[in-house]
């Protein structure tokens, strides 16, 4: 899964760090620093005074933490082990605030030395294995993963992340299994539907996939809507429909998914015969385009039409012109000519009162309808 297929690795504790952008071989840590865990359970009992000051200093570090100040929060968080080695959340939060700041051998050594003697720490649990991930060490991830929901098999970021972790490792069937148990305990979890989906695909089995990726479109998940439009533009797992192929991609595009730019494109040359598409071809991406638009208007059945005139037109006339200028572009790149002179004189023109000339949403759409040849260009 490379480029538009590879899942997400998606946060298992505060944020998420690209592999890439993190230090494995980190400078030794600061003078004073605390040994990892080594004296977690034979520390001597702190004064009254020094638990004291040490449960202030955690506070101000875990306060740290959640502002995003890491190296603060690790000064912080060790003052607070100097005076209570035994403080096994400030541990658990050192090794937080240097995973996020891409220590990631000081935070691994910290998390496995409190886990030692505190192995019931779920939350450190994940954060190691985040580390360990963020380090592209799988084997490692994946003992820890699979330690953390033996324990708790509740926990559903780790049954998400051990699918990412067994996808690299080569084994989908294992990848596969993580995601299904992660749905059947969240069924809502998009993120990890889409990845089932994307894993099915990879594994050729789209008629299990399709359905995936519809279930994380209608979640909302612009690059599963991409991947719904591309199953019902070729029949992928699904009955062939151009209408269908078209909604999904004009909403994934809408929020920024190029491959569905692309689609549309595609479909916009075989519908306007620039394409050697046989005429049937020619035929059915027309009249999917104008199905698409007839469709619109089920949206405003309290909308009147007049004549032929598109939506957005009608939107106009009430008044409605932030509303108009997205239907209007959804129109006109389903091939709708009125649409796109109307979008072409708003842009030049604007309207008293409702939209102002020279529209940037308007703009952005008649340069990328210019690079197909389908407006003039625009200053």
């Amino acid at each position: 899964m490379n480029g538009t297929t590879r899942p997400v690795v998606l946060s298992l504790a505060l944020v998420v760090l690209a592999s890439g952008c993190v230090t494995r071989h980190p400078a030794p840590s600061p003078t004073g620093a605390t040994p990892p865990g080594s004296s977690v359970a034979t520390a001597p009992r702190p004064s009254p005074a020094a638990a004291a000051e040490a449960a202030r200093a955690y506070e101000r570090g875990r306060a740290l933490v959640a502002r995003g100040e890491m190296m603060a929060a690790t000064v912080a968080l060790r003052d607070a082990l100097r005076l209570r080695p035994d403080l096994a959340e400030a541990r658990a939060s050192l090794g937080l605030a240097l995973y996020a700041m891409g220590d990631l051998d000081a935070a691994v050594d910290e998390l496995r030395g409190l886990l030692r003697v505190r192995p019931d720490l779920a939350e450190a649990r994940l954060t190691l294995a985040a580390a360990l991930v963020a380090r592209q060490d799988w084997p490692a991830a994946r003992a820890e993963l699979e330690t953390a929901l033996a324990a708790q098999p509740e926990l559903l970021q780790a049954g998400y992340t051990l699918g990412v972790v067994r996808y690299a490792q080569g084994d989908l069937a294992g990848a596969i299994d993580a995601y299904r148990r992660v749905l059947a305990r969240e069924p809502r979890a998009a993120d990890a539907r889409y990845n089932l989906a994307l894993v099915l695909k990879l594994a050729r089995r789209e008629a299990e996939a399709t359905p995936e990726f519809l279930a994380a479109a209608e979640a909302g998940l612009p690059r599963a809507q991409y991947f719904a439009g591309a199953a019902y533009a070729t029949g992928a797992g699904v009955e062939r429909d151009l209408v269908a192929a078209i909604t999904w991609w004009m909403r994934a595009a809408e929020q920024g998914v190029a491959q569905a730019d692309e689609g549309l494109a595609q479909l916009r040359q075989t519908a306007s015969g620039r394409t050697r598409r046989p005429p049937a071809e020619r035929q059915a991406a027309e009249q999917a385009f104008g199905e698409y638009r007839a469709r619109l208007w089920k949206d405003y059945p309290g909308l009147a039409r007049e004549g032929d005139e598109p939506l957005g037109a009608a939107l106009l006339r009430q008044g409605r012109g932030g509303e108009a200028v997205a239907v209007l572009i959804r129109e006109a790149a389903a091939l709708s000519e009125p649409a796109q002179r109307l979008l072409e004189t708003l842009y030049d023109q604007g309207i008293d009162g409702q939209l102002p000339a020279h529209d940037a949403r308007i703009f952005a759409y008649l340069k990328s309808a210019a690079a197909e040849g389908r407006s003039r260009s625009r200053p």
